[in-house]
């Protein structure tokens, strides 16, 4: 890891992640759940979420990092990944990505420079220019990917978040024994670091 990168990751105290297209693979659908009184055609929104950015979610918080999410979007279903995730810090319909970046940081009671920010497309630039670790998925648009300090091996919704997560405890010097500490708390513990026993 390049110094500089490795410098802005050790400074991180909470990431947050953009979701269509980061902690999911930028797909919507919609299924039709019957008609509305009006006429219109009601329906469920389905979002698929990667298992291995949730784990890492489970890691980073034994390691001190927390966690929150800003998008666009409004979903029930995005809500109730993110309660399971005890994810802290949820903007769900934020059109303007920095004030929420602002309320994280008066509730989180960090600086810039301690928030990492992971984003796919170009209304994730305004706080990816801002923060102190800019990450882009591995399938970002380009204009996302020139603006970041970091991009990840993983696409959105394919690991990418976990990507981010393993980064920042890397650059801290806590991945192994964060690992090691959530099979513990788990009752799964073994020795990761060293292969199959």
């Amino acid at each position: 890891m390049e110094i500089e990168l490795q410098e802005r990751a050790a400074k991180i105290k909470v990431v947050v992640f953009d979701v269509d297209g980061v902690l999911t693979d930028g797909m919507l659908y919609f299924i039709p759940t019957g008609k509305k009184e009006d006429g219109s055609v009601a329906s469920v929104e389905v979002k698929g979420f990667s298992a291995h950015d949730g784990l890492g979610m489970g890691i980073g918080r034994i390691a001190g990092l927390r966690f929150g999410i800003i998008t666009k979007r409004s979903s029930d279903t995005v809500a109730v990944r993110m309660r399971d995730l005890k994810v802290e810090f949820i903007h769900q319909g934020s059109q303007q990505k920095m004030e929420a970046i602002r309320s994280i940081m008066a509730e989180a009671d960090v600086a810039l420079d301690e928030i990492a920010y992971v984003g796919d497309d170009i209304i994730d630039l305004p706080p990816m220019r801002a923060v102190g670790l800019a990450v882009a998925t591995w399938n970002a648009r380009e204009q996302v990917k020139a603006a970041a300090h970091y991009v990840t091996p993983s696409a959105g919704g394919h690991g990418a978040g976990r990507d981010t997560i393993d980064l920042i405890l890397d650059a801290k010097g806590v991945l192994l024994e964060s690992m090691e500490e959530y099979l513990r708390q788990a009752g799964t513990a073994t020795d990761i670091g060293h292969g199959v026993q």
